[in-house]
């Protein structure tokens, strides 16, 4: 069995993630199949919208296949992770910028590399069980694939708080921050896959859509733009330590198991981006932090605590949230030079 399905049905172009038990963990080479699927369609006039879905109750994409970067890194070998973030960020740039609709149906976990992958088509569909998240400070990385651009659209100061606390969204939550576009009950997920197949119209999508169960963000949109104004790690903290609400507090826990020096660089590149960023923006930014990350970050220490060893007792570079120097983030997010993602003339 493939680890992914791609397939010409009626007027679509299917790609269907095939790893159900690793929860459809996308792999270097999923990656380089779905850019060639889309390079084949875009010309295709038989190709009427690209519909991507994933097998399985528990998860449309929990993230990326990241073993290999820990083998690979921890040998010294930064190569493979940076070719693989190269080569995955270009295909999250084609999603986003291609001229066909794209509709994705979001069920379970969609984070990290299933956010690179779901959440930057035309028609972004969530069901009743989707949980989207961008976790990724609590491996020592940034929000990547892209991420760090839904983060700077969302709004207030809502992306800052997402992203470096790593929250889960309901499809309300989901919506409301702008990673997804309609609620369709999964019960009617094959009914609007059939009716996509056969007539090519994403306008299928909104007429199946319903009202999203209310979600948890608006109400707390006030406090998060309140408490995450600072524009730096250490102003956050001590805003948070001296409110002392119960939301303060909680969001406190959720920041101690990241990387303080990842949590520091994902707020930066939110100061950077800002809500006219594009997806390029944002790719390339991330790029400066994922290309250096295995040599120069908290990453392998953060996979080595959370995947390899489970100890959950990762030793992060730096103590304490209060103690990341601005050099520090600065070095991290510096451009680099002939090394830097160069999407104009990829995607060209």
């Amino acid at each position: 069995m493939s680890d992914i399905e791609i397939r010409q049905e009626g007027r679509a172009g299917r790609i269907t993630l095939n790893r159900p038990k690793a929860l459809n963990a996308l792999t270097y080479e999923m990656c380089l199949e779905i850019e060639a699927a889309l390079d084949a369609w875009r010309g295709n006039d038989a190709v009427a919208l690209v519909l991507i879905d994933a097998a399985g109750d528990r998860a449309f994409c929990a993230g990326g296949d990241i073993a290999v970067m820990y083998e690979t890194g921890t040998k010294g070998d930064y190569t493979y992770g940076q070719k693989f973030w190269r080569d995955e960020y270009r295909m999250n740039a084609k999603i986003a910028e291609y001229p066909k609709p794209v509709v994705s149906l979001l069920q379970g976990f969609t984070m990290g590399g299933g956010v690179g992958v779901g959440c930057h088509g035309s028609h972004r569909v969530v069901g009743e069980t989707a949980q989207v998240a961008m976790p990724e400070c609590g491996i020592g990385l940034v929000p990547d694939v892209g991420g760090s651009g839904l983060l700077a659209h969302a709004p207030g100061r809502l992306g800052v708080y997402l992203g470096t606390t790593g929250r889960r969204m309901g499809p309300g939550d989901a919506i409301y921050a702008g990673f997804a576009d309609h609620f369709v009950p999964q019960a009617d997920w094959p009914a609007l896959s059939a009716e996509l197949v056969e007539t090519g119209d994403a306008g299928a999508v909104q007429r199946a859509a319903t009202s999203a169960p209310q979600g948890d963000l608006p109400a707390m949109q006030a406090e998060v733009d309140r408490l995450f104004a600072p524009r730096t790690l250490a102003g956050i903290i001590t805003a948070l330590q001296a409110d002392g609400s119960d939301f303060a507090t909680d969001t406190l826990k959720r920041l101690g198991r990241g990387s303080p020096l990842a949590i520091a660089c994902a707020i930066e590149m939110q100061n950077r981006l800002g809500p006219n960023s594009s997806i390029r923006d944002a790719l390339t930014l991330e790029f400066r932090f994922t290309h250096r990350a295995p040599e120069h970050s908290d990453f392998l220490e953060g996979i080595r605590a959370t995947i390899i060893d489970k100890d959950k007792s990762p030793k992060w570079r730096h103590d304490g949230l209060t103690n990341v120097p601005a050099e520090d983030v600065a070095r991290m997010l510096a451009p680099l030079g002939k090394d830097g993602l160069k999407l104009e003339e990829e995607l060209t």
